[in-house]
């Protein structure tokens, strides 16, 4: 079983900045792919940003130099550091995190998801 957990979402006003971080427990023997996405009211869900085990990062265009997403292996921890937020970025972000348990089963999870509303 693999939970994930997420924090740092909020309220914020045009331009500001906010943190995300998604932390996986349980019985992981690895993450081999992070992501962000998310969902604007009425629109479907979105990718934002991937990260492998290996680091290569992969970005949606709307937020290409905006947006970057890392990880830290040691912590089963995905972060999205967002800068120069747009209204249209408000959306209900979701961690999605895929890899292998400790007994090599491989999985697909999905956070709870977190509201990130940019407005002055």
């Amino acid at each position: 079983q693999v939970q994930l957990a997420e924090s740092g979402g909020g309220l914020v006003q045009p331009g500001g900045s906010l943190r995300l971080s998604c932390a996986a427990s349980g019985s992981i023997q690895s993450i081999d792919l992070g992501g962000w996405y998310r969902q604007a009211p009425g629109k479907q869900r979105e990718l934002v940003a991937t990260v492998t085990s290996g680091g290569s990062t992969n970005y949606a265009d709307s937020v290409k130099g905006r947006f970057t997403i890392s990880r830290d292996n040691a912590k089963n921890t995905v972060y999205l550091q967002m800068n120069s937020l747009k209204p249209e970025d408000t959306a209900v972000y979701y961690c999605k995190a895929e890899g292998r348990t400790t007994r090599w089963r491989s999985f697909i999870y999905w956070g709870q998801g977190t509201q990130v509303t940019v407005s002055s």
